[in-house]
C-alpha cells in the first residue's frame, strides 16, 4: 500500500472518534485502504507481470491507479506513481514498451514507458479520451478508438437578444433514440470512430468514418495491412443494439468490408499468432433474456466459421491465442466461480484453475481478467473470499499467488467466514447455491439476525469473492445470504433463461428456501430477518415485500418498480422492450405490470427503505420515488435515501459505497427491536 494513503488514511480517521480505526472487525473506512490488481500484462516468458495497482484515494473520494511491475519471487516495483488513473496497458511485440492510457495531465492520454530504458512520455494531447490501444504487429503503429464530437443540433435560434442581456440558457433539443447513457449524462453529437498513430508519436490518423459507433475490440493482420474489429454498421442499429459484426478495414484505402453476417453479436476480433485465423465471440440472437457467448474460428481465406465451444454450456468473457496458434485460452463463470481453461481448434477442453475473480471488491460478483505469454506462462487476477483480486500465475499445472495487495489492510481483521452451501428451491426442487457469511466470532449456540443479500443483473452471478458490503453487514453482527437464484448465469442456458419473460417469479421462492434452509440450522432468530438488494436484487427485495411479511425490515436499492414506466425511461430502453418482454409496454400492459412490484404495494406492512443515485439513468430515481410516494400513501414505515451525482454504480466513490452500507444499517438497526410492523 502507497505510504503517503496509509499516513493519509491515519490521520484523516484519527481525528474522528466515530470512526474507530483501531477496531479489529471490518469498518466502513477501511474502504479507503483497500487495493486490487487489474490491466494485467505478462513479459519475459512470465518473469514479470505487469498490472494496474488500483487505490482509494481518501482526499478525492476516487479510484486511482498506478502501474505495477511484480516478478517471479514477488518483488514489487512500481513503474508509475502519483493520484491520477493509469489504465488499457498494451505491451508492444517485442515486450520492451508498454503503451497505456494516464490522466497524469487531467485529462486521458497516450503515454508510453520504454522498460528497457526506464523512460517514459506523453505520446498524444488529444480532444476526446482514447480508448483499446492495439498494437501492429512490426511494433511501428498503435490503433487506438476515440470518440470525435458532432454538431449539436439547434433547428431554432432566437433573435432580439440586447448586448449584455441575461437570458435563460438556450433550449436543448434531442431527437436521437439514444439521448443518455448511465455513467456518461446527455449524450453529445458524435460517433465513436478508429484512429492510427505512429508508436513514436505525433498525430493521430482517423481510419473510420459514418453515423455508426466503431466501439468493438480490434486485432491486426499479421501483414499490418488490415484492423479486423467488431461494430454494429447496420442502418436499423439503434433498435437492433445487439446485431453487431466482425469487419476488415484496409488501413491504406479505408475500405470496411463484413467478415460475418447473422441475427446477433459477433465480437472480439483476434488473430491468430500464424495470421490465417480469426477467433471471436458471438451467438445467434433469439430474443431471450440469455445466451451463452461462444467461441469461433474464421478461416481468412476461404470465410469458413467454426464453432468450438459448442459443448460448453456456459458463456465465455474473454479468450486468448495459445502463442503456438494450436489453440485458445479461455475465461468464463461457473457456479459462482471463475475458470481459466484451455481448448484446442477441435473443441477439447481441459480446466486449468477455478482461482479467478476479485475484482468487484463491493458486492461478491464475478469478474477477472488473465494474459499470456509467450512460453504459455498465464497471468491472471486471483480471487479470495477474504480479499480483493491479486496478481497470479499459472504454468506447468500449477498456480501461484505473486502479490497480498491488502495483507497489510486486512490481515490484522476479523473477517467473517464465507461458506458455501446448496439447497433445493420450494417451486420445483431446483438445486440452488448459495452462500453464508458468519459474523466474526459465530457462536453456533446463539441466536443471530439474518441478513438477506440480493445481486443484480438479473443475469450476473455472485460467488466466494470478496466484498466489502457483505463483510462490513457480517461486522455488524448479521449472519448474511447472497444466493444465485434461477435467472443466474454461471449455470447454463436453461437455468438462466427461466425467468425470459417471467421476472420476478420462482426465483422469489428459490430465495426464501434459502431464508427456510438457514433458519433450519438453528442460529438464525426468525423473529430478526433482514433484506435487501441492488437493481435486479432491488426489483426482488420491492418484489419480497409485496408477497411476505416475513421481514422486519427491507431496503430497496436503485429498483425497477414499474416495468412500464421503467421501460419507457431507462438509457438502454430499446433493449429492455424486446428482450426482457415479448411487446411493447401499450402492446401488452397486463404483463408489465403483473411483473412490476408496484401492483403488489397495497400488501406492503414491512418497514422498507429506498436508496438510489439521483444521476442513476439505468433504473431511475423516478421509480424509486414511484415506490415511496406508493407506500407513504399505505401508512408503510419508508424513508427515501438519495446519493447526489451517483449514476448506477454507487460504489464508484468509496463514500458513496460506505454511506449505502451505514444507511443499510441503520434503517435495520432501527427496526430490529421492533416486535411489531410500524406504520405511519
Amino acid at each position: 500500500m502507497n505510504p503517503l494513503k496509509c499516513l493519509v488514511f491515519f490521520l484523516a480517521v484519527g481525528s474522528l472518534p466515530s470512526m474507530a480505526a483501531s477496531s479489529d472487525t471490518f469498518t466502513a473506512q477501511d474502504i479507503f485502504n483497500l487495493e486490487y490488481a487489474s490491466d494485467l500484462v505478462i513479459r519475459n516468458n512470465g518473469e514479470e507481470v505487469l498490472f494496474v495497482r488500483q487505490f482509494m484515494d481518501i482526499y478525492q473520494d476516487k479510484k486511482l491507479g498506478n502501474i505495477w511491475q511484480v516478478n517471479d519471487q514477488g518483488d514489487l516495483l512500481p513503474l508509475t506513481s502519483g493520484n491520477h488513473q493509469d489504465f488499457g496497458l498494451a505491451l508492444s511485440p517485442d515486450g520492451n514498451r508498454l503503451a497505456y492510457i494516464s490522466t497524469r495531465s487531467g485529462k486521458p492520454q497516450v503515454h508510453m514507458q520504454w522498460l528497457d530504458k526506464g523512460k517514459s512520455a506523453q505520446l498524444t494531447h488529444l480532444t476526446s479520451a482514447p480508448s483499446g490501444l492495439t498494437w501492429s504487429p512490426d511494433g511501428k503503429s498503435l490503433a487506438f478508438r476515440m470518440f470525435v464530437k458532432g454538431k449539436a443540433k439547434s433547428p431554432v435560434s432566437l433573435a432580439g437578444k440586447p448586448e449584455g442581456a441575461k437570458w435563460a440558457d438556450p433550449a436543448i433539443f434531442i431527437d436521437d433514440l439514444y439521448y443518455r447513457a448511465d455513467g456518461g449524462g446527455y449524450a453529445e453529437p458524435g460517433f465513436m470512430q478508429l484512429f492510427v498513430m505512429d508508436s513514436e508519436g505525433g498525430s493521430a490518423r482517423q481510419l473510420t468514418f459514418g453515423d455508426y459507433h466503431h466501439n468493438g475490440a480490434m486485432s491486426w493482420s499479421a501483414d499490418g495491412k488490415f484492423l479486423y474489429f467488431s461494430a454494429n454498421l447496420h442502418d436499423n442499429y439503434q433498435l437492433a443494439p445487439l446485431n453487431s459484426e466482425i469487419y476488415r478495414l484496409d488501413i491504406a484505402s479505408g475500405e470496411i468490408n463484413a467478415l460475418t453476417d447473422r441475427d446477433g453479436p459477433d465480437q472480439q476480433p483476434s488473430v491468430s499468432p500464424d495470421g490465417k485465423t480469426l477467433a471471436y465471440l458471438g451467438y445467434d440472437d433469439k430474443r431471450t433474456n440469455y445466451e451463452n457467448r461462444r467461441l469461433y474460428v474464421l478461416d481468412l481465406s476461404s470465410g469458413k466459421s467454426t464453432l468450438l465451444s459448442g459443448t460448453l454450456d456456459r458463456s465465455i468473457d474473454a479468450f486468448k491465442w495459445d502463442p503456438k496458434g494450436k489453440g485458445l485460452f479461455i475465461q468464463y463463470d461457473d457456479k459462482g466461480q471463475t475458470l481459466l481453461a484451455s481448448i484446442t481448434l477441435d473443441g477439447k477442453l481441459k480446466v486449468l484453475t477455478d482461482s479467478l475473480g476479485g475484482q468487484s471488491y463491493g458486492r461478491p460478483y464475478t469478474g477477472a481478467e488473465f494474459d499470456v505469454a509467450a512460453n504459455g506462462t498465464l497471468a491472471f487476477t486471483y480471487s479470495d473470499a477474504l480479499r480483493p483480486a491479486d496478481v497470479a500465475v499459472w504454468r506447468k499445472g500449477q498456480a501461484r499467488q505473486l502479490t497480498h495487495l491488502n495483507d497489510d489492510a486486512l490481515a490484522h481483521k476479523r473477517l467473517g467466514k464465507v461458506q458455501e452451501i446448496w439447497y433445493q428451491s420450494s417451486a420445483d426442487k431446483l438445486d440452488i447455491q448459495g452462500w453464508v457469511v458468519y459474523p466474526p466470532g459465530f457462536d453456533a449456540g446463539k441466536k443471530y439476525p439474518l441478513l438477506l443479500e440480493i445481486h443484480g443483473g438479473p443475469t450476473t452471478a455472485y460467488g466466494p469473492h470478496f466484498s466489502a458490503e457483505v463483510q462490513l453487514y457480517a461486522a455488524a453482527g448479521y449472519v448474511v445470504l447472497y444466493t444465485n437464484p434461477r435467472g443466474s448465469s454461471s449455470y447454463g442456458e436453461a437455468f438462466a433463461q427461466k425467468i425470459h419473460h417471467n421476472y420476478p417469479s420462482q426465483d422469489y421462492d428459490d430465495l426464501m428456501s434459502g431464508v427456510d434452509t438457514l433458519i433450519d440450522k438453528g442460529f438464525i432468530d426468525e423473529t430478526q430477518l433482514f433484506v435487501t438488494g441492488g437493481s435486479g436484487g432491488g426489483v426482488l427485495t420491492a418484489w419480497i415485500v409485496g408477497h411476505t411479511d416475513r421481514f422486519k425490515a427491507a431496503v430497496v436499492a436503485k429498483p425497477v418498480i414499474n416495468w412500464y414506466s421503467f421501460v419507457l425511461t431507462s438509457d438502454f430502453y430499446p433493449f429492455f422492450s424486446q428482450y426482457w418482454f415479448a411487446k411493447k409496454p401499450w402492446e401488452d400492459p397486463e404483463h408489465y405490470l403483473q411483473r412490476s412490484p408496484i401492483s403488489y404495494v397495497g400488501n406492503v406492512k414491512t418497514p422498507t427503505m429506498l436508496l438510489t443515485g439521483e444521476a442513476d439513468y439505468r433504473t431511475p430515481i423516478s421509480e424509486t420515488e414511484q415506490y415511496y410516494q406508493a407506500l407513504k400513501l399505505q401508512g408503510v414505515d419508508t424513508a427515501m435515501v438519495r446519493i447526489p451525482d451517483a449514476p448506477h454504480g454507487i460504489y464508484k466513490r468509496p463514500s458513496n459505497l460506505m454511506s449505502k452500507v451505514q444507511y443499510i444499517l441503520w434503517w435495520f438497526d432501527k427496526h430490529k427491536e421492533n416486535k411489531e410492523h410500524s406504520t405511519q
